[in-house]
């Protein structure tokens, strides 16, 4: 990941360890959620008992969080942009050279750009931060 950490993330971070005692790097914002990417092993950990951590980090920080597990590459990079896009239902990721293609209904290609390309734009950056590849909504 070439991410820059801005201050925002910062403190998200730091909340984020201080309430589930586990450390990583990885905070971006996605359609007004927070995601906090975890090594796989920790997921369950990060959102402890019956979602006690998730709900406290969200009544907090005021705003809907996700934590999901830190992709290994580009293999694990289908998982990892269903569950950035999830509840939207996307029919395939396909990779091919330096893009990743999303396969999307109508409704739900509307879904995935949102209003003024904000969504389409918030998945750009991510998945560039990742993996540095493009993204492509079809």
């Amino acid at each position: 990941m070439e991410n820059t950490i801005s201050m925002k993330d910062m403190r998200h971070l730091n909340l984020f360890m201080n309430i589930t005692k586990i450390s990583t790097r990885f905070c971006f914002e996605y359609n007004n959620m927070i995601f906090f990417c975890v090594p796989k092993q920790s997921v369950s950990k990060a959102i402890g008992e019956n979602g006690k951590n998730s709900r406290q980090l969200s009544q907090i920080l005021n705003r809907k969080i996700k934590i999901i597990p830190v992709p290994n590459g580009a293999e694990n990079a289908k998982q990892f942009i269903r569950a950035i896009v999830d509840p939207i239902e996307i029919k395939d990721v396909d990779a091919s050279g330096d893009e990743f293609i999303i396969h999307a209904g109508s409704k739900n290609k509307a879904a995935l750009i949102g209003r003024e390309k904000r969504r389409l734009n918030e998945m750009r950056k991510i998945v560039r931060d990742f993996f540095g590849k493009e993204v492509r909504i079809v």
